[in-house]
């Protein structure tokens, strides 16, 4: 068909790897503490379900409050995360 092979309408992003590498460990930092909140909360689940049968606040469980406050931390900390990436590379 003519006309659909053109090619992109913007060069290609030069990837600066010390800045690729930062972000990787801002990534696995805050993944690494969202393991060990779930991990709690598994721990809880599995060995002391007496402990996430009690409530919390409203009547609600400690399980619910536990389960959604995990979805909560998910979204902070990936705004978080969003927010350390978003500076530039120094020049040092």
């Amino acid at each position: 068909m003519a006309g659909l092979d053109h090619g992109a309408t913007h060069p290609k992003e030069q990837e600066d790897m010390v800045l690729a590498a930062r972000n990787a460990r801002y990534g696995m930092a805050l993944f690494l503490t969202y393991l060990l909140i779930y991990g709690g909360f598994v721990y809880l689940s599995a060995f002391r379900p007496e402990i996430m049968a009690r409530e919390a606040m409203l009547g609600v469980n400690i399980a619910i409050f536990y389960g959604f406050s995990l979805i909560v931390i998910a979204m902070i900390l990936a705004l978080v995360y969003c927010w350390l990436c978003r500076g530039r590379a120094t020049n040092s």
